[in-house]
């Protein structure tokens, strides 16, 4: 055992089953963190990385789970303590940060007092000071309106401030080990940034050491001081950050480098793990010329979306003298969108991106303005109307948990919408076209017969593209449809939703965060700040000479690496 580690992990067995099968998915693993340091984890979907990070913290279910090996914790084995001294343990000495805000967040307990309840567990805090002290953390995480927020309930904020929420819950006490899964999944560039700076200067002030568990290799490279790459449930390649970044020994972590989609240039496929291990992939960059011709065809013909003067507005009774406040969340925002281009849309969390996407597909109903969509107006049909052009307008979900049905089998998911507009004859029909999506999205026929809960979150944002898929659209709203993916896995979903659009000719609306992976996508960019669009134009154009300085400080805000 290492005398510096705080936390060390020897020969980690985890293992699912029963009597009649156990599978073993993390096989005889080794890893330490040491007294403030920072060790990152990488790898794909899948790979064994947070359910490492659940068995720390004794969070996996005790039926049917079987682990073996050993996990010091400041010298004593966590899987020798009762659940009661674990429990002690969480929030207090290590605390985590989970990857999905919506499920680790109670949606019947106000924001606030989440994190006071955990306060005045554990320091003993009065009411008032823990209200105090919360409001500060808030503060510390740039959470916009933090006294608001604390009064607010996780639905009513968005993604990325329930992450900020999660954060501020985790650092509360201090801990000694912070446990981060996926902690900026939901948050776009700049406060994805300014968290991480965050989380330096809090693990610097406190000493604390820190398990940081991402599949942004650039976001890992630019905190930790060693990592981990994880493949399969083995660690394949441990070292410095420059060592493992720079110059990788193992081909799998070279292929994961190769896999991040790249600002410099527009290539017309990502290379994946696969297509780089039997050398199919042939790096193919798309032209100036071709991209003009491309843009002369798309622009000349009838628009398949108009939006004019849209506008969404909420209320509330937070207002001076009883009055309702007034919150502009897309404001006088008017774009049009060619039939089989994409358009990305990207700016900060609480912009209005996810407000207008579902203002477009009328799950939320516009205040104002017009929304056409192949010359119908969507603002004036009827129900019987729209659930008709349900099938051509879909979303595919930021939150892939949320999205589907615990209790129903993902194959019943994916051919439910399918029986309600009449796709195939009849079930054997179905059947089939869902096991060839689920193959084209990388999931074998065998998940046709799981519950979500067996998946894990990359599996389960597969599965959600699959159900979009299956319903042959014509225009498809991708709400960060690849922030919980891995990059190997996003680089094939990537490549598939491009594929798709060539095959199917879809139109893609792609919000997302992540400005590499929309460069990649995106035809036309599409800039929002506090509810207008800050700018619009050509997608290369826009990353090679930014107008606006807002759109500069997104740019410079991705992660670079080391």
């Amino acid at each position: 055992m290492n005398n510096n580690s705080i936390l060390d992990i020897k020969n980690l067995t985890i293992s699912f089953g029963n009597k009649k099968r156990i599978v073993e998915v993390v096989h005889g693993i080794s890893l330490h963190i040491n007294e403030n340091e920072i060790v990152g984890v990488v790898g794909e979907s899948g790979s064994g990385k947070s359910i490492t990070a659940m068995a720390i913290l004794g969070l996996l279910p005790e039926k049917n789970t079987f682990i073996g090996g050993e996990i010091f914790f400041n010298k004593k084995d966590l899987l020798k303590k009762s659940k009661n001294n674990i429990r002690k343990l969480r929030g207090n000495d290590i605390a985590m940060i989970f990857q999905e805000p919506m499920t680790a967040l109670n949606p019947s307990i106000t924001c606030g007092n989440q994190v006071s309840e955990i306060i005045k567990l554990h320091l003993k805090y009065s009411t008032s000071k823990a209200k105090k002290e919360t409001i500060s953390l808030f503060e510390k995480v740039k959470l916009p309106r933090p006294r608001e927020i604390y009064n607010s309930y996780p639905h009513q904020i968005s993604g990325g401030q329930m992450q900020r929420v999660m954060i501020a819950m985790a650092i509360a006490c201090k801990p000694k080990l912070l446990i981060a899964d996926e902690p900026t999944t939901a948050l776009d560039v700049t406060v994805q940034k300014e968290i991480l700076l965050l989380l330096k200067e809090i693990q610097k002030e406190t000493k604390m050491s820190m398990l940081f568990i991402s599949h942004d290799l650039g976001l890992v490279s630019e905190i930790v001081d060693r990592v981990a790459v994880m493949y399969q449930g083995n660690i394949v390649e441990e070292g410095s950050a420059f060592q493992v970044f720079k110059i990788p020994k193992e081909d799998y972590t070279k292929a994961l480098m190769a896999s991040r989609p790249s600002l410099d240039v527009r290539l017309k496929e990502l290379p994946t793990i696969a297509s780089l291990a039997d050398n199919s992939f042939k790096s193919i960059e798309i032209t100036p010329q071709e991209r003009a011709l491309k843009h002369k065809y798309l622009y000349t013909k009838t628009p398949i979306l108009e939006i004019l003067n849209l506008k969404k507005e909420y209320y509330s009774n937070a207002g001076v003298f009883n009055k309702k406040k007034v919150l502009n969340a897309v404001n006088e925002v008017s774009f049009k969108v060619f039939e089989g281009e994409t358009l990305g849309l990207v700016g900060e969390s609480g912009c209005g991106k996810s407000t207008l996407g579902k203002a477009i597909l009328q799950l939320e109903k516009a205040t104002s303005g017009s929304i056409k969509y192949r010359g119908k107006e969507l603002t004036e049909l009827k129900s019987s109307e729209l659930r008709k052009l349900r099938k051509e307008i879909q979303l595919i979900f930021q939150d892939p948990y949320s999205s589907l049905n615990p209790r129903m089998l993902i194959g019943e998911a994916i051919m439910e919408p399918m029986k309600v507009h009449n796709i195939g004859k009849n079930d054997r029909e179905r059947k089939n076209k869902v096991l060839s999506i689920l193959n084209r999205v990388e999931l074998d026929d065998s998940y046709f017969n799981r519950y979500p809960h067996e998946l894990s979150g990359g599996q389960r944002q597969r599965v959600g593209i699959a159900r979009t898929i299956a319903m042959e659209p014509k225009l498809v709203v991708c709400d960060e449809s690849v922030s919980a993916l891995d990059i190997s896995v996003q680089a094939q979903v990537l490549n598939l939703l491009n594929e798709l659009k060539d095959d199917f000719g879809f139109t893609y609306i792609f919000i997302s965060h992540d400005l590499a992976v929309v460069k990649f996508m995106a035809d036309q960019l599409l800039v929002m700040k506090d509810g207008k669009i800050e700018e619009i134009g050509d997608a290369d154009e826009i990353y090679a000479n930014p107008t606006k300085k807002y759109t500069q400080k997104l740019i410079e805000a991705i992660p670079k690496g080391i």
